[in-house]
């Protein structure tokens, strides 16, 4: 599903806290999820992106990816997440590119690649969810 080519508002998946750090989706779906979040108004004192903005960005795109998989009458809950930083980004905007490593019944892993506008890396998260029945 192409967030961007259906009736759902592309800030919706990222929840309320998404919303305030200006993460907007492109796609999602439990293999691939992409979205982007501008560095402005997400930053540290010192002007550089927070770390911890990297880990919402990353927890938005695994949730989402984890839920669309769960399938209906099931949803995900993160169990594990961990993010290596590996360059820092004072301007424009950060794009997350979530990748299933694992699908199963009730475990879903997935790697979420934090890059520039150049591409650079800049971070690479891995998270877990449980997938539980409503």
């Amino acid at each position: 599903m192409r967030i961007t080519d259906t009736a759902v508002d592309p800030a919706a998946p990222a929840g309320a806290l998404g919303v305030k750090m200006g993460i907007e989706f492109i796609e999602a779906s439990p293999n691939l999820a992409v979205a982007r979040m501008p560095v402005e108004g997400n930053t540290q004192p010192y002007g550089i992106l927070h770390g911890g903005a990297h880990l919402v960005l990353a927890e938005s795109l695994g949730s989402t990816a984890a839920h669309l998989h769960a399938g209906a009458g099931r949803y995900a809950v993160g169990i594990e997440i961990s993010a290596s930083h590996s360059r820092s980004v004072t301007s424009g905007w950060v794009t997350g590119t979530c990748t299933a490593i694992s699908l199963g019944r009730t475990i879903t892993v997935h790697e979420i690649v934090m890059t520039d506008d150049d591409g650079n890396r800049l971070s690479t998260v891995r998270m877990t969810n449980i997938l539980r029945d409503a």
